[in-house]
C-alpha cells in the first residue's frame, strides 16, 4: 500500500513529544550533560530463521552474523564483567525488527550493536562499513538500507506494525532526517572507534561511518549502529568471514572499539552518591559513608536494582538486605549492596546475591563517585 507520509510525520511528532517528556532535552548531544556510563549493551545478530539475509556462494549472512555476535558477546562478558550483555537472538530464529528494538528499549540498554554482512552486484566490492541512523543518501548505501529494511516484508501485518513504512520508497525515509539527532553524536563516536579498529588492527578496508535510514535504529531509544562486517558477494571476504579466525578478528575489533567507547563514556559520566532524606540507621549510614570515606580508597559494591523513582532503602524493600546505598545516575537511582576492598570478595558476594537478584553485578567507586571497573582494577594492581 502507498506510504502515508502525513501519518508517519504525525507519529514522529507524537513520539518526539513523548521523548521531550521523559528524556532530557538534547540528550546525548550536549557536552555539558554527559551520558551515563555503559552498563548494558544489546547485540543484535541480523536476520535469522526464515530470513537468510545476503547469500554468497557458500555462506549465508544470518549464520555469519550470529557467529560474530556470539563471539563479540563472549569477549565483553569475559573481559568487562560489569557490563550486562543481552542478545536479540542466540540461535537460528527470526525476531521481528520491532521485537529487536523492544528488547533493547525494555532493557534500558546504553548501546545497541546490530551485526550484518554486506552484499553488492560487483564481486570486487570489499571492506567494512558502520551505519548510524540518518537521512537517506542517494548512493549505494541506500541499497544497503533497502536490503536491511526489506526484511519487514516477511512479517505479517508489517504495514500496521511499522506505520505504513515502505522500505523501497524514498518518501518513507523523510522522517529519518528529523529523528537522527537524539543519539547521533554518540552513535558516530562508537562507529569511529569500530572502524578505526577494523582499519588499524584487523587490517580490513575502511569504508567509514555513514548515515542511512535503518529502521531498527529508528526504533531504539539509545545510541546504536549497524555494522557491515564485509561483503559476502566478494569470494575472498566470504571465505574470510566463514572461518573461525576471520570471525574472531572481526569480533575482537568490534570489542576493542566497544572498550574504547565505554572508557570514554564512563570518563565523561558524572555519578554522585545521594543521601536519603530521612535519618538513616547506624548500619545504613555507615554503608553509605563507605562510598565517600576516603579519597584514595577504592570500594567494590554490588548493584542490585535501578529505578526512576526513589525506593525506600529499608531491608523490607530489598529482600532483607541491610545497608543499602543509593546512587543517583541522571534520572535513575542505583541501589548498591556491600563495601568490599577486594574485587574478588565482591565477586564472591555477587554470586551469593544473584540467588535473589539474578542481574546483580559488581561496580567500583572512589571518592564517592562510580568509576569504570577496569580502571579500578588497574589502579589496584599498581
Amino acid at each position: 500500500m502507498p506510504i502515508n507520509v502525513k501519518r508517519l510525520f504525525h507519529t514522529f511528532l507524537v513520539s518526539t513529544f513523548l521523548v521531550f517528556i521523559f528524556i532530557p532535552l538534547n540528550a546525548g548531544n550536549n557536552s555539558t550533560d554527559p551520558p551515563k556510563g555503559i552498563r548494558t549493551v544489546v547485540i543484535d545478530a541480523g536476520h535469522g530463521g526464515k530470513d537468510s539475509g545476503a547469500v554468497g556462494k557458500k555462506g549465508k549472512e544470518k549464520d555469519i552474523a550470529l557467529a560474530i555476535t556470539l563471539k563479540l558477546g563472549k569477549y565483553i562478558e569475559e573481559n568487562i564483567p560489569e557490563v550486562k550483555v543481552i542478545y536479540t537472538r542466540k540461535t537460528d530464529v527470526y525476531p521481528k525488527l520491532i521485537e529487536r528494538a523492544n528488547i533493547a528499549n525494555e532493557a534500558e540498554a546504553d548501546l545497541f550493536i546490530s551485526i550484518h554482512v554486506n552484499a553488492h552486484t560487483q564481486s570486487s566490492a570489499d571492506g567494512t562499513l558502520t551505519l548510524v541512523l540518518g537521512q537517506h543518501r542517494a548512493d549505494e548505501n541506500f541499497d544497503v538500507a533497502v536490503r536491511e529494511n526489506s526484511v519487514i516484508l516477511l512479517e505479517d501485518d508489517y504495514e500496521i506494525t511499522y506505520e505504513g513504512f515502505d522500505p523501497k520508497s524514498t518518501e518513507s525515509y523523510i522522517m529519518f532526517s528529523l529523528m537522527q539527532k537524539t543519539y547521533f553524536k554518540q552513535s558516530i563516536q562508537f562507529g569511529d572507534y569500530v572502524q578505526d579498529q577494523f582499519r588499524e588492527r584487523a587490517n580490513r578496508k575502511d569504508r567509514g561511518v555513514r548515515e542511512q535510514g535503518i529502521l531498527v535504529l529508528a526504533q531504539i531509544s539509545m545510541p546504536g549502529v549497524l555494522v557491515e562486517t564485509g561483503f559476502i558477494t566478494n569470494p575472498q571476504e566470504e571465505k574470510y568471514l566463514m572461518t573461525e579466525y576471520g570471525q574472531d578478528i572481526i569480533a575482537s575489533a568490534i570489542y576493542r572499539g566497544f572498550k574504547e567507547y565505554k572508557e570514554e563514556i564512563d570518563r565523561k559520566s558524572k555519578l554522585t552518591v545521594v543521601v536519603d532524606d530521612k535519618p538513616a540507621t547506624s548500619q545504613s549510614a555507615t554503608a553509605k559513608a563507605a562510598l565517600s570515606s576516603s579519597v584514595d580508597q577504592i570500594v567494590f559494591s554490588i548493584q542490585v536494582a535501578s529505578s526512576k523513582n526513589k525506593i525506600d532503602t529499608d531491608p523490607s524493600s530489598f529482600k532483607g538486605y541491610e545497608g543499602i546505598m543509593v546512587l543517583e545516575d541522571g534520572k535513575w537511582f542505583k541501589y548498591l549492596v556491600g563495601k568490599e576492598s577486594s574485587y574478588h570478595s565482591a565477586l564472591d558476594k555477587c554470586k551469593t546475591i544473584k540467588s535473589d537478584y539474578p542481574d546483580a553485578f559488581v561496580v567500583a567507586s572512589k571518592s564517592g563517585r562510580l568509576i569504570p571497573l577496569n580502571e579500578a582494577l588497574e589502579e589496584m594492581n599498581h
